[in-house]
């Protein structure tokens, strides 16, 4: 049997199982996506009930060899200051990212230390936008689907920032001449703000959510994401991306 001790993890997402316990997913630092069961979480006095929550480091232990394994430890792993409304539901769009595009057990550490580092953003206040769009990108990095950016994948030039662009699905950018390239026009200068991780302005922000959007949409599927619905005029949240 497997067991794991301590190990730094965020909670992706949890459900009720059976009456008192609760089936987590966990992204972990060493280990990926797993699933685990944390029994009695949803007892009123479990010291686990307030624990096993979104956007909190954890230290947790678990067991076990199958598809799910058994929690046997969680603890604090420092501390992450609280944040709300967009950045909120933000942070929901990530995990539901990382739901859809980890497979279980394959770890990511660099990855985990990138969502770490947005969290915390988040909770000082940065813009939404930009660290989703830089979020988005380390992560089509980490699980082998890394965006070309700087360079025009047909003459091997370097990307410049003054010229237009068109972004083929699954190959990367061309240099668009009189106007003869279809396909999802992006400026210069955004694709090496992307590449420098650097989205300062809001033309070059509003241009990196439609290449994001449109080269997600390749991995993602027809199933729509739940929590873009979040973002929707009208809802709780403006649209965020």
């Amino acid at each position: 049997m497997k067991r794991i001790d301590l190990e730094p993890c965020f909670v992706l997402h949890h459900r009720p199982y059976r009456e008192t316990s609760l089936i987590v997913e966990v992204f972990g630092r060493d280990s990926g996506r797993l699933g685990v069961i944390a029994k009695g979480a949803r007892r009123p006095r479990s010291d686990l009930r307030g624990l096993l929550q979104p956007f909190r480091p954890l230290l947790l232990s678990w067991s076990g060899s199958g598809e799910l394994g058994l929690l046997t430890a969680a603890e604090p792993d420092g501390y992450m200051r609280a944040f709300a409304g967009r950045a909120l539901f933000s942070g929901f769009y990530m995990n539901e990212l990382l739901m859809r595009l980890l497979h279980r057990f394959d770890p990511h550490p660099e990855l985990f230390d990138h969502y770490r580092a947005a969290i915390a953003s988040f909770g000082a206040g940065a813009r939404t936008e930009a660290v989703l769009r830089v979020f988005e990108k380390q992560m089509l990095e980490s699980i082998g689907y890394g965006l070309v950016l700087d360079r025009d994948i047909d003459s091997g030039e370097p990307i410049r920032g003054g010229a237009a662009y068109c972004y083929v699905a699954d190959r990367g950018p061309v240099f668009v001449q009189n106007g003869d390239r279809q396909g999802l026009r992006v400026t210069g200068e955004t694709l090496l703000a992307l590449a420098r991780e650097r989205l300062d302005d809001e033309r070059v922000l509003d241009e990196a959510k439609q290449l994001m959007r449109a080269v997600l949409r390749g991995h993602l599927g027809d199933k729509p994401l739940a929590t873009r619905r979040l973002f929707r005029p009208g809802s709780p949240v403006q649209d965020a991306r």
